[in-house]
């Protein structure tokens, strides 16, 4: 084999080996030691401020100090033209986002700044210890910290805007907010942390097997708990109430929704007492939502019987006239009433009106039975009663001649 191939077998087997290193976290740290340790800076000066770099050299802490003084300088500088950029932008826009996303981009530029100074403080020997190895592999995890941390608020203020105008973001509504809110971030905690395993050289692939086998125990452990917490996932995104809806279970429970959490939703009853209910109960129950529909606005039926004989015609209108006058009940739309059966004692009638909020039900109904009685008894209409007759025969049963 002649010098040439021998070369460019050479370069195979190199690029060959390059992929395989770079999924290793080890290889990786090594490779982010090899970036920053076998860097001579004074390479990189021009030849004017060589000199000064040598004289600069002999006082360590002098030139630290220096460097990192520049380093805040220049990242104050970066900071306010980025900062003017994107306001000039943001000047362009209607919403008050771009306003309010600025300082969270903006402020890591500064921290960005003076911890690369302090990575260059620690390169500047020419023969780096292990100490300075750890202190490079600090300083690149707290700027790490950084960036994941004004990237956290960034996307928990993206999703509350996006949340605030459901009418041009039909996905991103109030309920549905803290389940994008707990996903993104909990994507985002993982590439961060698969971010730090590499910088430290820890091998991510011991750990994912680990997390596998805990995830089965803690599954078989706290199964009544993940069924909860995937019944409230249901919950949010099939959106069969929302906070301040008046519910009906099937069980018996009703009230007030007042709480919508991942593991259990709290109901505030009519005496003023909440209940927790956990949500694989309410996943698996049939719900009635009586502040659902076109409207929040419940309907209620009071039936009414009189003594046949009445006038019917008068009888409606004195319900009409009733309901109307009822504090509780909606003109629109507007009450009813209807004669629904000839009844076995009476003329069957219901009077049908709209309250405003179904926890109004008891005490509206109330309101009105006590009026329909003093106004049926000042018109003199006849609310019957059930009545037998009772014949009694005389004489006696013929006798069995058998």
């Amino acid at each position: 084999m002649n010098p040439s191939q021998l070369l460019i077998t050479e370069n195979m087997y190199q690029s060959a080996e390059v992929p395989a290193a770079a999924g290793n976290p080890e290889s990786a740290a090594e490779t982010l030691e090899a970036l920053t340790l076998d860097v001579k800076i004074v390479d990189y000066l021009p030849e004017f401020m060589q000199p000064a770099w040598a004289l600069l050299q002999q006082y360590p802490l002098i030139l630290g100090l220096l460097i990192i003084l520049i380093g805040y300088v220049l990242g104050k500088t970066l900071q306010w033209l980025v900062t003017k950029s994107l306001q000039r932008l943001a000047a362009k826009t209607k919403t008050d986002f771009d306003d309010r996303l600025i300082p969270f981009l903006s402020a890591p530029i500064v921290q960005t700044a003076v911890t690369l100074s302090l990575i260059l403080v620690v390169m500047i020997p020419d023969t780096p210890s292990t100490f300075d190895q750890a202190m490079i592999r600090l300083l690149v995890s707290l700027l790490l910290f950084f960036w994941g941390r004004a990237w956290f608020r960034a996307t928990h203020l993206a999703l509350e805007v996006l949340g605030a105008q459901p009418d041009r973001f039909q996905v991103f509504q109030p309920r549905t907010v803290p389940l994008f809110e707990m996903g993104l971030k909990l994507f985002m905690l993982g590439v961060f942390a698969y971010i730090f395993m590499a910088i430290w050289g820890i091998d991510a692939t011991a750990w994912l097997a680990s997390a596998g086998v805990i995830g089965i125990a803690v599954g078989f452990a706290a199964k009544d708990t993940l069924a909860n917490l995937i019944s409230g996932v249901s919950i949010v995104a099939d959106a069969p109430y929302k906070i301040g809806d008046y519910i009906v279970l099937d069980t018996g429970e009703r009230g007030i929704v007042t709480n919508l959490g991942m593991r259990s939703t709290r109901l505030l009853t009519r005496d003023d007492v909440e209940v927790s209910i956990p949500n694989s109960v309410i996943g698996n129950a049939k719900i009635t939502n009586e502040s659902g529909g076109p409207w929040i606005k419940h309907r209620i039926r009071v039936p009414v019987g009189v003594a046949y004989g009445s006038n019917t015609e008068e009888v409606v209108a004195v319900l009409e006239q009733i309901a109307r006058d009822c504090e509780g009940i909606s003109d629109n739309p507007a009450p009813r009433v209807r004669m629904r059966a000839f009844g076995a004692s009476s003329l069957d009638f219901e009077l049908l009106g709209w309250i405003k909020h179904p926890e109004l039900r008891g005490r509206v109904k109330h309101d009105l039975l006590m009026e329909i009685d003093r106004r049926f008894r000042q018109e003199g209409i006849v609310i019957p009663f059930p009545q037998r007759d009772v014949h009694v025969r005389s004489g006696t049963l013929d006798e069995d001649p058998g």
